[in-house]
């Protein structure tokens, strides 16, 4: 299991979003969303629902829980 910020790299490589890009989707500031990624603030639930309904994945991938964007845990 990735890291909450590992996780949000991952997912920005994969899909090919700039750390700007993430950050207009989730609707925060591009350094806030620099600090999701460098350990220094942790997101709040409704900037990873942001994030996971914005780009159609699932909020396990998000966390790390799982590998694949596309796969719900159960």
């Amino acid at each position: 299991m990735l890291s909450l910020p590992e996780s949000l790299k991952r997912f920005r490589k994969e899909f090919k979003v700039t750390q700007k890009q993430a950050a207009q989707s989730a609707d925060v500031a591009e350094r806030l969303y620099q600090k999701y990624e460098y350990v220094e603030v942790v997101p709040s639930a409704i900037v990873m629902l942001s994030l996971a309904n914005k780009f159609g994945i699932s909020l396990d991938y998000l966390f790390g829980r799982v590998d694949n964007p596309n796969i719900l845990r159960t």
